[in-house]
C-alpha cells in the first residue's frame, strides 16, 4: 500500500472524508483483534510457516486515501485509524491483511508487481476474510434489492485493489484475475475450508 516497489493493495472503503479514531484508540482495537479466533489462527499459522509476527507487525496509522489498511512486504500491516470506527472493521482489516502476509510467507516468491500473483492474493483475502458478507456490502452501498451476487462482489473488490498496483493496467488486471480465479478462490489454506 505504501511502497511503490511492493504495491500490495490495501483493504478498501466506500467512504467520504475522515470519520475514524485516533491512532491510540485504533491501536487498542488492534490489540483486541488479536483475541479474535481467526486472527489468532492466522498468526499461529504464520509462525508455524516460519514467519515471525512481532509486536509491531500490525500498527495504526493515519492514511491519506479512503482505505482501511494494507500489507507491505517487510513492513507489516497498517490499519487506517482515521477511516475505521468500530471493532468489527478493525478485525476485518487485520484478517484480510494477515491473509496477504500469510500468502507471502508461504509462497516465498510472491511478486506483488505480477498481476496474477497480486490478483490471487486479493481473491484469497476477500474470500477467506468474509469481505463480501451481505452486511459489509450493504454498508458500502453495493447491494441490489434483487439479490446478493457474491462472485460479482469479489471480482469488483479484486479489480479495485489491482487498480492501485502501478504494474497492472485495467486490462492486465482483469485478465490476471480471470486466469487465476478458480485456483485461487478454491485455495483455502491455512483453513480447511473458507471460514
Amino acid at each position: 500500500m505504501e511502497d511503490a516497489a511492493s504495491p500490495n493493495s490495501g483493504s478498501d472503503l466506500n467512504l467520504g472524508g475522515n470519520r475514524g479514531r485516533s491512532i491510540e484508540e485504533c491501536q487498542g482495537m488492534i490489540q483486541r483483534s488479536f483475541r479474535n479466533p481467526i486472527v489468532k489462527f492466522l498468526m499461529e499459522q504464520m509462525e508455524k510457516s516460519g514467519c515471525r509476527v512481532g509486536d509491531n507487525f500490525v500498527k495504526a496509522v493515519v492514511c491519506t486515501g479512503p482505505v482501511a489498511g494494507g500489507y507491505t512486504k517487510g513492513r507489516g500491516i497498517t490499519v487506517c485509524s482515521n477511516y475505521l470506527t468500530i471493532q468489527d472493521e478493525v478485525n476485518q482489516v487485520v484478517i484480510h491483511e494477515l491473509i496477504h502476509a500469510y500468502d507471502e510467507c508461504r509462497a516465498k516468491n510472491l511478486d506483488w508487481t505480477n498481476c496474477a500473483h497480486h490478483a490471487c492474493s486479493e481473491i484469497r483475502a476477500g474470500h477467506l476474510s468474509g469481505d463480501c458478507h451481505f452486511k459489509r456490502e450493504l454498508l458500502r452501498g453495493f447491494i441490489k434489492l434483487r439479490g446478493h451476487e457474491q462472485v460479482r462482489m469479489y471480482k469488483r473488490r479484486v479489480l479495485k485493489s489491482l487498480r492501485g498496483n502501478p504494474y497492472c493496467s485495467e486490462v492486465a488486471a482483469k485478465d490476471a484475475m480471470e486466469a487465476v480465479w478458480d485456483t485461487c478462490y478454491n485455495d483455502t489454506k491455512p483453513f480447511d475450508r473458507a471460514p
